[in-house]
């Protein structure tokens, strides 16, 4: 069946009646718990059901949102939250913006791919519509930058031709339908075959809804290409509404680096540098100054006149090498260390240090207390916490350990 949304892709509003509605789940794109709603058919829709490369539609049926459209056969099924008469006559409404949306990007696929093939021999074997930005996986292992710029060039001299597109529904057995560029039909396809036709350039077999001229597409940007799957080449792309929005957040990004950067865009990537630059060399001198606090605080403890079996430190500012310098300094044959960096009460680093045997024993239960996993191997035993409020019990367990173990551990 092709359905009103496909014969008239701009039409915003439809009065249309309720064949049938079904109680039903949905379960959402992103994961977690089901919704539970009604499967609602309709006698004809201006709402496309996915397809094609091309999400679905969002919109109205009266005053009951629609969550999701998906195609059954020869039918389009609403998914809603609440249950409609069959019977009874309602009126859709569209999300125009997602609509329009999805038309350039579909159109602009299109174009991309037919110019892509006689420009390159690149053949598109998939293509993704993004929320943000779009895909097409081309059948060649590269693509330079300079044949992405000559076809950016192209695909935009076309729009400015302002070229017509259109839309032909042929029988199943048309023979034109053998001349056209397509990936076949779905299993469960029915009615005529939808075929659209940008003069000159492409004759394609698709279900999806797309532009009556290729000015509505009003510009294409090609953003560049990144490795695909085996021996395939993904082109990233943007038409018409979202190169106007990327151009925006481009600006506001630009506006805020000048500000904090002090100078003009033209200048950002050289204060950046300058700025890494600065941030290497303070970490290098912030490393070399906690291994000397290390060094120090080891130092301090084995100058004490009475030998400690235990020693407990916690410290925001550090990292694994830290604690470990620690525990080479003071040494792990007779004192137990217990060493922790990070904040205070939320996540950080650990190590327990010390004897070989008690390290084997209290490791994964020092781990299991703070919330965290580790892993030892002989004297050391360290990991990651999630839960460093409750370091004192892990000391409380330590001291513990220490007041009834044998003089020979």
């Amino acid at each position: 069946m092709v359905f009103r949304c496909q014969r008239d892709s701009w039409a915003r509003q439809f009065a249309t009646r309720v064949v049938s509605c079904q109680a039903a789940e949905l379960r959402p794109e992103g994961g977690g718990e089901p919704v539970r709603g009604f499967q609602v058919v309709l006698e004809d829709t201006i709402l496309f059901p996915e397809g094609g490369g091309q999400p679905d539609d969002r919109g109205l049926i009266g005053d009951v949102p629609v969550l999701r459209v998906t195609r059954r056969g020869p039918e389009a099924v609403h998914f809603v939250p609440a249950a409609l008469e069959p019977g009874a006559e309602v009126l859709l409404s569209l999300d125009w913006e997602r609509r329009f949306d999805h038309m350039q990007q579909h159109s602009g696929q299109h174009l991309i791919t037919a110019i892509a093939e006689q420009m390159f021999g690149f053949k598109t074997t998939s293509w993704e519509l993004g929320r943000q930005r779009s895909l097409i996986e081309l059948d060649t292992p590269s693509m330079t930058a300079e044949q992405v710029k000559a076809l950016e060039k192209s695909v935009n001299e076309k729009i400015r031709d302002r070229v017509p597109v259109t839309v032909r529904e042929l029988a199943a057995d048309d023979p034109e339908i053998e001349r056209v560029r397509s990936r076949g039909l779905p299993d469960d396809h029915v009615g005529p075959v939808r075929v659209v036709d940008i003069e000159g350039i492409d004759s394609n077999m698709c279900c999806g809804t797309h532009v009556s001229n290729l000015s509505d597409l009003q510009v294409i940007k090609l953003l560049g290409v990144e490795k695909g799957k085996k021996n395939k080449t993904n082109l990233i792309f943007l038409v018409g509404n979202r190169v106007l929005k990327s151009v925006e957040q481009s600006h506001s990004t630009e506006k805020a680096l000048t500000s904090l950067l002090k100078n003009g865009p033209g200048e950002h990537v050289e204060a950046v540098k300058r700025l890494q630059s600065s941030v290497k060399l303070l970490q290098k001198n912030n490393l070399n100054l906690l291994r000397d606090i290390a060094v120090l605080i080891a130092r301090d403890f084995k100058s004490k006149p009475a030998p400690r079996q235990l020693f407990v430190l916690h410290r925001k500012e550090g990292d694994s090498e830290f604690m470990n310098i620690i525990a080479n300094e003071i040494g792990t044959e007779e004192t137990l260390l217990f060493l922790t960096v990070g904040d205070e009460k939320e996540a950080g680093l650990f190590l327990l240090a010390g004897p070989a045997e008690a390290v084997e024993n209290l490791g994964p239960r020092v781990a299991e207390l703070l919330g965290g996993k580790g892993a030892g191997k002989r004297d050391r035993f360290q990991g990651k916490a999630a839960k460093m409020s409750r370091r004192g019990e892990v000391e409380a367990l330590l001291q513990e350990f220490i007041s009834h173990r044998s003089p020979e551990v």
